[in-house]
C-alpha cells in the first residue's frame, strides 16, 4: 500500500553520469565542515524516480538504492549484492533465481522483501515512462515471489544478460510504501538500501549523501558523507577545484580544461587519464522526408571528419569512433571506416545523385546544451562547416536546454539529433539492443528484425560472450548500412584531483558510475 504522508516528506539528492574515471581526489579543509569528500559535475539527474530513468541519473541510484547484483572493486561480471545469491537454474537461460541477504532493511528500518524487488521490477513495465528503462525488460517474462527472500525471474526467451540487466541502477529496489506500482514519484524525497541515504537535495545545486546505517551488502563504505555540486560548466568547475571548494571533479570536464591540466604540472592537482565508453553520435529520424532517405545519411556518413572533431574541437581526449559498439568491447568493428573511408565529397555527391538528388540538402541538426560538455555547441558547428563546405547540404543548427530536449526527441521533432550513451553494462549488446525497436532509448523506432528477431537472441542464448563475435559483427554491418545512427567518437576518462583523496582508481565500475564509498582522505586514513 502506497503511503502518503511518507510520501510528501522530502529529504532528496542526487549524482552524476559518467564521461570519467576514476582517480585520486582533492582536498577542502572545509568540506561543509564535516569532512565531506565533495564532488564536482555538470550532470544533474533528471529524475529521482528509477523506474523513469535510463540516463545519467543512475549515478544516485547506485550510491543510495541496492540492486540484487552489483560490481564490487574488480569485478567485471556481476556479483550479489542485495542479493545473498543468483544463478540460473536451467541449461537454457530462462530462469533466473535470486535469494536475498538475511535482515535487508531500508534506510527508514522498513524491511526490503522479495514481494519489495518484484514490486519494483514490475512497476518499471507498468509505467513505462517515455525515456524509462522498460526497454531493458525486453526478455522478462514475469517475476514471482517465493517467501520473503526468495525471487526467480522467469524470461520469455534464452538471455545470458540478464544478470547484467539485473545489477544496472534502473533495477533499483524501492519500498513498495513510497513508490505507487502504476505512476512515477514527483517529489524529491528518496528512500533506498543502498551505502548512502539522502540527507538534502537543492535542484541542480547539490545532494548530500550520508551514511547508512542500514546498510547490508558488499560496500565497505571510507566515508560517512559525500556532497556532490551541480556546475552549469567545466570553467566553474575547475574554479572551484583550483579553489579547493570542491574534492575532485567527476564529470564535464571541457578539452581546454584538460589540456590546461595536463600541462600545468603542480603538485596539488593531478588528472588521471583512462580508457572510456562513453560514446557520441547522431540519431536521424524516419519521420523527417530528408532524414529518412538512405542516400541522405549515407551521404553524410561520407562526409563526415571524425578526426576532425577529435582533434579541433576536443583537443584529442576522445578518439574517432567507427561503430556504435566502441573499442575495447568484444565484438567491436570498424565499419563505417571499412565502407566510406576518408571523408570525400566527391563519393558522397554521387550517393546523391544515383537517386536524383542534385541540389544541396536541407536538414536541421539539434543538440543540448547543458548535458555533454560545453564542445558540444563546437562540435555541430564543426558539422555543419563540414557538410555545408561540400556543397552537398544546408545545415541549421538548433538547441535545448537537457529536460526539454529530451522531449522534444521523445515526441519526434528533430529530423536529426546528437545523443551520448555511457554503458548499461559492459557488452557489445548493451551499444545495439538499446537502440533497435519500436521502443528504445531513443524514442525513435528503428525497426530491424535480422537484429531483433535474431541476432540478439541467438547472441544472448550464449553464456560465453567471445562466442558472440559474429553476431555482434553483423548487427554493426546492418547499423552501417541502414546509418540510421551514426558514430562520431568514443570518450576517455578524466577526472580531475588533488593528492589528499585517495580510493578514485578503484570507485569506477565497470559501466564507468562512480562508487561513492571508495573515496576517502589520506589524513583520516
Amino acid at each position: 500500500m502506497f503511503n502518503r504522508n511518507r510520501f510528501l516528506r522530502r529529504v532528496a539528492a542526487i549524482a552524476s553520469i559518467s564521461l570519467v574515471a576514476g582517480c585520486s581526489l582533492l582536498s577542502d579543509d572545509n568540506a561543509d565542515g564535516k569532512g565531506a569528500i565533495v564532488v564536482g559535475t555538470t550532470s544533474a539527474p533528471s529524475t529521482l524516480d528509477p523506474a523513469g530513468a535510463w540516463d545519467g541519473s543512475w549515478e544516485l541510484y547506485r550510491n543510495i538504492f541496492q540492486t540484487l547484483l552489483a560490481y564490487p572493486n574488480g569485478a567485471t561480471t556481476p556479483q550479489p549484492d542485495a542479493a545473498q545469491s543468483c544463478a540460473f537454474t536451467d541449461s537454457s537461460s530462462r530462469t533466473y533465481r535470486c535469494k536475498l541477504r538475511a535482515g535487508l532493511k531500508f534506510s527508514d528500518g522498513d524491511p526490503l522483501t522479495a514481494g519489495a524487488v518484484k514490486h519494483s521490477i514490475d512497476r518499471i513495465r507498468t509505467i513505462n515512462a517515455p525515456g524509462g528503462p522498460a526497454g531493458l525488460l525486453g526478455s522478462l517474462d514475469r517475476v514471482q515471489v517465493l517467501g520473503d527472500r526468495e525471487v526467480v525471474f522467469h524470461l520469455n526467451q534464452p538471455d545470458a544478460t540478464f544478470p547484467f540487466v539485473l545489477a544496472t541502477p534502473a533495477m533499483s529496489i524501492v519500498d513498495p510504501d513510497d513508490y505507487p506500482a502504476g505512476s512515477l514519484r514527483k517529489d524529491d524525497d528518496v528512500r533506498g538500501s543502498g551505502p548512502y541515504k539522502l540527507q538534502s537535495y537543492e535542484d541542480d545545486k547539490q545532494a548530500v549523501l550520508v551514511a547508512n546505517g542500514n546498510y547490508k551488502g558488499f560496500a565497505e563504505r571510507n566515508n560517512d558523507q559525500v556532497t556532490i555540486r551541480y556546475f552549469q560548466d567545466s570553467a566553474s568547475m575547475v574554479a572551484a577545484l583550483r579553489a579547493k571548494r570542491i574534492d575532485v571533479t567527476y564529470r564535464g570536464l571541457a578539452a581546454d580544461d584538460i589540456v590546461a591540466l595536463q600541462r600545468q604540472g603542480t603538485s596539488d592537482l593531478q588528472l588521471v587519464d583512462g580508457a572510456g565508453t562513453d560514446i557520441s553520435y547522431l540519431v536521424f529520424n524516419p519521420k523527417d522526408p530528408w532524414a529518412k532517405q538512405p542516400a541522405v545519411r549515407r551521404a553524410v556518413a561520407q562526409i563526415v571528419d571524425r578526426g576532425a572533431i577529435a582533434h579541433k574541437v576536443y583537443k584529442d581526449t576522445v578518439d574517432p569512433l567507427y561503430s556504435m559498439v566502441p573499442k575495447g568491447l568484444t565484438g567491436h568493428a570498424t565499419g563505417f571506416f571499412d565502407d566510406y573511408g576518408d571523408p570525400s565529397v566527391p563519393k558522397a555527391r554521387k550517393m546523391l545523385g544515383d537517386v536524383g538528388i542534385h541540389q544541396p540538402v536541407p536538414l536541421t541538426f539539434w543538440y543540448t546544451t547543458d548535458r555533454y560538455g560545453s564542445e558540444t555547441a563546437l562540435m555541430f558547428r564543426e558539422l555543419k562547416r563540414e557538410l555545408d563546405d561540400s556543397g552537398l547540404f544546408t545545415i541549421t543548427l538548433k538547441s535545448r536546454p537537457w529536460k526539454s530536449y529530451v522531449v522534444g526527441y521523445q515526441r519526434g521533432e528533430y529530423p536529426v539529433f546528437g545523443r551520448g550513451w555511457s554503458p548499461d553494462f559492459p557488452d557489445a549488446d548493451n551499444f545495439i539492443a538499446p537502440f533497435v525497436g519500436d521502443h528504445n532509448a531513443l524514442g525513435t523506432p528503428y525497426p530491424v528484425k535480422e537484429i531483433t528477431g535474431k541476432l540478439l537472441p541467438h547472441s544472448r542464448a550464449e553464456s560465453d560472450r567471445a562466442q558472440t563475435v559474429k553476431d555482434m559483427e553483423r548487427a554493426q554491418q546492418i547499423m552501417v548500412n541502414d546509418a540510421r545512427l551514426i558514430p562520431l567518437w568514443q570518450g576517455r576518462q578524466y577526472v580531475a584531483a588533488s593528492d589528499d583523496i585517495s580510493g578514485g582508481e578503484q570507485s569506477l565500475d565497470p559501466s564507468t558510475i562512480m562508487m561513492m564509498w571508495m573515496l576517502h582522505r589520506k589524513t583520516s586514513w
